[in-house]
């Protein structure tokens, strides 16, 4: 077993004190207000939203549904929010504002829990992605003024509309019906979800932050390995190392 060495040691506590200290630092909001988790996160999600914008496509898909007729009853129950699950969701609330926008582009009344919608599937999704669109864009005020609402809680209402059109399509079967699902989930996976999750955030381009993601790569990597020499000199310091055995020979 080697020896201590206090001077591994002591170096290993003065590593540990800097890998402490900058992560002290990487928690404090020193970069405008945020600390650098949410700093950094801001920055790639700006850098994957100018790769994100599937709604052109989505739109033409949607165009082909037109003059396809729905008659559908969706049901909404009560229970927890999608990932918020310390907030209790209404039923017959959640009725009432989805047949608030889907009212935009179809018949639909709420009744209870329920909402009873008629209309052109293709003009229904063309409405969705309309506000999904506005929303990318950061044009909130427009799908807000549109619905009386929140614009958030609206493009939420889509997501809880649409997703118990796709339920109902399933559950009816039939090649056709099956097919037309499949385009509403694809609205609300590329369309809805993008829309609502990219809201507020400003599209940058890899190349014109190219400094700071290479910064942040070396960093990311440098900040790693020093943390495992930290802990390399820390056990040779007291005396404990991995050494090649001996051979007994037979």
């Amino acid at each position: 077993m080697p020896a201590p060495s206090k001077k591994k040691l002591t170096l290993s506590m003065v590593m540990a004190l800097v890998f402490f200290g900058l992560l002290l630092a990487m928690f404090s909001p020193i970069f405008n207000g945020e600390n650098a988790l949410k700093a950094s996160d801001r920055l790639f999600n700006s850098i994957s939203k100018g790769s994100s914008n599937y709604i052109p496509g989505l739109k033409t898909s949607a165009a082909r549904l037109q003059g396809s007729p729905v008659e559908l009853t969706l049901h909404f129950v009560d229970g927890k929010a999608e990932g918020h699950e310390d907030v209790n969701v209404v039923g017959a609330e959640v009725a009432a504002k989805a047949a608030r926008v889907l009212g935009c582009a179809a018949q639909a009344e709420a009744r209870g829990e329920s909402v009873v919608l008629s209309g052109d599937l293709g003009a229904i999704l063309g409405a969705a992605l309309a506000d999904a669109e506005a929303m990318f864009a950061n044009r909130g005020g427009e799908v807000a003024a549109r619905h009386g609402m929140d614009e958030r809680e609206a493009l939420f209402m889509w997501w809880k509309a649409l997703t118990a059109v796709d339920a109902e399509l399933k559950r009816a079967g039939g090649k056709e019906n099956v097919a037309r699902a499949k385009v509403v989930k694809s609205v609300i996976t590329k369309g809805v979800e993008v829309g609502y999750n990219y809201y507020g955030i400003d599209p940058e381009s890899a190349g014109s932050r190219a400094g700071i993601l290479t910064f942040s790569l070396v960093f990311y990597v440098a900040y790693t390995l020093w943390w495992g020499m930290t802990i390399f000199y820390f056990f040779e310091g007291v005396g404990l190392a991995m050494t090649k055995g001996h051979k007994k020979e037979s």
